[in-house]
């Protein structure tokens, strides 16, 4: 099995309301491709995160493997979200892939 974790941070030029509805709505779209992808187990976005964090946004994706981390990543349902709710919004992206 593989981990696929990505830490985003938010533009600075979205208001906190802002960032808010993005975070919520990314959440929304990341989550719902859960049973709709083959290969992925499981996924969260993480979107409260304490104080002491320095990225805003983090998605926690479990896959059976490389090689369907690589079809998720190019999936159309994983491309419209990513490109609809997350990538307009983010300043930085940083991405943890591992077996486990």
């Amino acid at each position: 099995m593989v981990k696929h974790v990505i830490i985003w941070t938010l533009k600075d030029t979205l208001s906190e309301s802002e960032k808010k509805t993005v975070k919520e709505e990314a959440k929304c779209a990341l989550e719902a491709l859960a049973g709709n992808i083959e290969g992925l187990i499981d996924i969260r976005l993480n979107i409260d995160m304490l104080p002491s964090s320095n990225g805003e946004m983090m998605l926690d994706s479990t896959l059976e493997s490389a090689e369907a981390l690589s079809v998720y990543q190019k999936h159309p349902l994983h491309v419209a979200a990513a490109d609809t709710f997350v990538r307009p919004f983010t300043a930085t992206k940083l991405c943890c892939d591992f077996e486990i």
